[in-house]
């Protein structure tokens, strides 16, 4: 599958197939995309803790404060990326730089998961919506949780949506 069909199939699910386990080979596929992602100075400042079964439904329960997110719970599997230190060459970039290499790279991160799950056959969601306290206490996690993502198979007949996006007119500007 090409990165243009890819980009067009994937959607955020929020309606899992609580009954159907990814199987362990796609699982690991998704985890080799995630280790190519490319970070500041190679130093891929994050963690990425894989829950599944009974720590999947706490990771799940800790994302849904104020009734949000009530769809994780179905998901098999919870990806959870917290931050980790920066390597010293993109710590000193950073302060110089005054960027947060840490917030680019997490984002490319879950780019990367969330694509090779779509090529999978898998589903997924990205939630910022989480009491990281809570998600600590289940993953043993010392970083501050950045993202959590969902992964499954969707429900039967859970329909591709129309994608709600820009005009590249609006979205794109070519300077010479």
């Amino acid at each position: 599958m090409f990165l243009d069909e890819i980009a067009k199939k994937r959607q955020s699910c929020r309606s899992y197939d609580g009954s159907r386990a990814i199987e362990r080979e796609k699982l690991d596929s998704v985890l080799e995309a995630a280790k190519l992602a490319p970070s500041a100075c190679n130093g891929q400042p994050y963690h990425i803790t894989v829950c599944t079964g009974e720590a999947a439904k706490k990771t799940a329960k800790a994302c849904q404060g104020m009734g949000m997110n009530k769809f994780a719970s179905d998901a098999p599997v919870l990806i959870v990326i917290s931050e980790e230190k920066y390597v010293k060459t993109a710590s000193l970039g950073s302060k110089v730089t005054g960027i947060d290499y840490r917030s680019i790279d997490i984002g490319i991160l879950a780019a990367y998961i969330t694509a090779e799950a779509e090529s999978q056959g898998l589903s997924s969601c990205i939630l910022g919506w989480l009491d990281d306290g809570k998600i600590k206490e289940v993953c043993g996690n010392e970083g501050n949780t950045r993202l959590v993502i969902t992964l499954g198979y969707a429900s039967e007949g859970d329909p591709l949506r129309a994608k709600k996006r820009k005009d590249l007119g609006e979205l794109v500007s070519f300077v010479e």
